[in-house]
């Protein structure tokens, strides 16, 4: 059998673009299809004459004279029946999973992967337009993959393999991303401008901003990664918030507790005073935590609004986390430090 699946498309319009995203561009058209008024010797001998070659799918769909898909008939049970007569009709099963040519690939490959299957139906109108068979299931799942992976790193997917991409074509798919976070992070220069005051009076808060924000980025990046993955493969949505929330914050606490003692006794060590080393501790403890909230929270709302995810992962909470994470630093500093009062 000969399957017929384009998945590579050049850069083009958006409409273009899109269509390379949908079941369509990945379906087989090359079927074998039986109609349900058939004898099980005529069927057999009518799928042996429309093999074209030595792939033979585990499961023939059956469909009636317009092409409307009534059932699915296991190649196993229809080589083994040995009464000729039985009609095809008695043989078969029904359909309970079927995808349409239009639907994105982001919203078929979480049901692929957690159910399994080994042939699926692509049905328009109740006809049978195609089927993805194992190697189409297979390179749909991986190309959607491959989209989240580098979505995450907070670029536009490659529309050719990496090798076969200039280095023009990269840089039209970084540029953009690289420029909306370059002036997201900007607003934390503001933010630094705003409590100048406490920078000048207190010069050793300087010291631990890159640690501050460097480590809520970091716990950030931990749970967006693991929750954008749980939200693909559909363990979890947005009415498992509240227990995310939970489990996330639990943890974090846990997590922000070894934290701040190890930060308590890095700002020891640079014995820039008992004040700020409370501060640097108290810091850790509430940015750790935040961003468990902020990391949680985000990404459901966005699946929610049907915008991906994956492009808010890590880059994005990260560098929201910084300038607020500035602001808790900061008030903290000011509860805490008696010459900022």
């Amino acid at each position: 059998m000969t399957y017929v699946a384009s998945h590579t498309f050049a850069a083009g319009n958006a409409a273009e673009l899109k269509l390379k995203e949908t079941v369509a561009s990945y379906m087989s058209a090359s079927l074998i299809t039986l109609r349900r008024d058939m004898r099980a010797g005529d069927a057999r001998a009518h799928m042996l004459g429309q093999l074209r070659d030595d792939d033979v799918p585990a499961q023939i769909f059956v469909t009636d004279d317009s092409g409307f898909l009534h059932g699915r008939l296991s190649l196993k049970t229809l080589l083994t029946e040995k009464d000729d007569t039985r009609p095809v009709s008695a043989l078969m099963q029904s359909i309970d999973y079927s995808v349409e040519p239009g639907q994105l690939r982001r919203d078929v490959a979480p049901e692929l992967q957690e159910k399994s299957p080994d042939t699926v139906p692509v049905v328009s109108g109740g006809k049978l337009a195609g089927a993805l068979y194992e190697r189409e299931i297979a390179v749909l799942i991986r190309d959607e993959e491959t989209d989240d992976a580098q979505r995450q790193g907070a670029s536009l997917p490659l529309d050719t393999p990496y090798l076969e991409s200039s280095p023009w074509a990269l840089w039209k798919k970084r540029l953009p991303w690289l420029l909306l976070l370059f002036a997201a992070e900007a607003y934390t220069s503001t933010i630094l401008q705003v409590f100048e005051e406490q920078l000048e009076a207190v010069i050793a808060l300087a010291f631990f901003i890159p640690l501050l924000i460097g480590t809520g980025g970091n716990s950030g990046t931990q749970i967006t990664s693991t929750l954008v993955r749980a939200m693909a493969v559909g363990e979890v949505g947005l009415r498992n918030l509240g227990a995310v929330l939970r489990k996330e914050v639990t943890t974090s606490v846990m997590i922000a507790l070894a934290i701040g003692l190890v930060g308590l006794f890095r700002a020891w060590m640079l014995g820039v005073g008992n004040e700020v080393a409370l501060v640097v501790c108290l810091t850790l403890v509430a940015i750790t935590v935040w961003s468990a909230i902020v990391s949680s929270i985000i990404p459901m709302v966005l699946k929610k609004m049907r915008i991906d995810p994956a492009v808010v992962s890590a880059p994005f909470i990260a560098t929201f986390i910084d300038g607020t994470g500035l602001v808790i630093y900061f008030n903290i500093a000011k509860l805490v430090i008696t010459d900022l009062a």
